[in-house]
């Protein structure tokens, strides 16, 4: 007979826990409130958890100190900070979206005769996780482990697209330039940010020499449930073979491809 463990046992979700801390209950309730929106006053905070002012401020310059909120000098409102955006990033990386997309490249690279690589966002950056090589002679080159500069790349860029800007600006803080790897390259946060909504009215992201000369790419982003970017599709080639035509021909199959995958993830109806 096993015996009963003395005290009493740990709380399950949404059960409230029997020692309960009131500066970690605040400080997790504040939090929570960057979910239904992406900028907190300090009196918002300060009436959501029926604290002082100074209380409030106390707590978000503590979460603020570990990167989960950032304040905004202009406004003095709250965001997003990093850590908070790569925490919800890397929950959804958890997803086996390799296994998942395989198909769709091996789809996408016989259909278009391209190089076909599959990426998600790591903080600022993009890792390809897998890809499909085209056949022909003069193609480029399976990136697959490779990092780059998200703002650098199609795939990056489709990506940050899906973010409130404010959880973008979060990503790419401070008036310090991006990176650059041409001379095509974005290298400011507000050229990124103006480039993010031209690639919301499009769907899509193109990318023509920014991360390396003489090649061109069109990604697309795959959404998870409910509607968080997972991943991004991208099609890439020798900027010869990126014709106008040939572009809007990947962007067609692109669509197409990232329903049907999203559609088979963890989650969908």
């Amino acid at each position: 007979m096993q015996k009963r463990q003395a005290g009493r046992s740990a709380a399950g979700p949404g059960q409230e826990p029997a020692y309960p801390i009131a500066s970690v209950n605040n400080a997790l309730r504040l939090l929570l409130l960057f979910r239904g929106q992406s900028r907190v006053r300090l009196s918002e905070a300060s009436e959501h958890l029926g604290v002082a002012h100074s209380t409030a401020h106390r707590l978000l310059a503590m979460l603020a100190y570990h990167g989960f909120v950032r304040q905004e000098q202009d406004s003095r409102t709250y965001v997003a900070g990093p850590v908070l955006v790569e925490m919800g990033l890397a929950a959804v990386r958890q997803l086996d979206i390799r296994r998942h997309a395989r198909p769709v490249l091996e789809q996408l690279a016989g259909s278009l005769g391209e190089t076909v690589h599959l990426a998600v966002l790591e903080g600022g950056n993009v890792r390809y996780l897998d890809a499909v090589e085209s056949s022909r002679a003069l193609r480029v080159a399976a990136r697959t482990g490779a990092m780059l500069a998200a703002s650098c790349t199609a795939s990056g860029k489709a990506l940050l697209a899906e973010l409130p800007d404010a959880e973008v600006a979060a990503l790419f803080p401070g008036p310090a330039a991006l990176p650059r790897l041409t001379e095509r390259s974005i290298t400011s946060r507000s050229e990124l940010l103006a480039e993010l909504r031209k690639v919301r009215a499009a769907g899509c992201a193109v990318n023509t020499e920014e991360s390396e000369e003489g090649v061109a790419s069109v990604a697309i982003a795959v959404r998870g449930r409910p509607y968080v970017p997972v991943a991004a599709l991208v099609v890439s080639a020798p900027l010869s073979r990126m014709t106008e035509q040939a572009a809007e021909k990947i962007k067609s199959e692109l669509r197409e491809q990232a329903a049907w995958l999203e559609g088979q993830l963890p989650g969908a109806t």
